[in-house]
């Protein structure tokens, strides 16, 4: 088989539509809430166990390593509940109609992503 078609490998070049940016992102975050899961499982766990406990958490929370990974399970649930309401919307029929309308409503979602995601950044500092 002798194909001639040009072959792209470096990823790099590659240039993807906002909607497909859009779409890898919701990914990601659903994988980051899955093991975010946990960690706030066992801060719940950990903050009723005990007094010590409860304050031993609250001693850990401070610490700017653990601010950061709240920070980011946040970040990653407010982005994908928002990509989530996209896609629902979607689901119902609007924004289907052309690549314009899809395009648009995933810059929608970004731009509210970004001022949700600041307003949690606002709130945790």
């Amino acid at each position: 088989m002798d194909n001639k078609r040009p072959v792209n490998l470096d990823i790099g070049t590659i240039k993807l539509p906002i909607t497909s940016y859009v779409s890898i992102l919701h990914r990601v975050s659903g994988v980051i809430l899955f093991f975010a899961v946990a960690i706030f499982l066992w801060m719940l766990e950990s903050s009723l166990a005990s007094e010590s406990s409860f304050d031993q958490l609250a001693e850990t929370l401070n610490n700017p390593v653990c601010q950061f990974i709240i920070w980011g399970s946040l970040a990653a649930l407010a982005y994908h509940a928002i990509a989530g309401i996209r896609h629902l919307i979607m689901d119902f029929g609007v924004g289907e109609d052309s690549f314009e309308s899809g395009r648009n409503s995933a810059w929608a979602a970004v731009v509210l992503a970004v001022v949700v995601i600041a307003l949690i950044t606002w709130w945790i500092l």
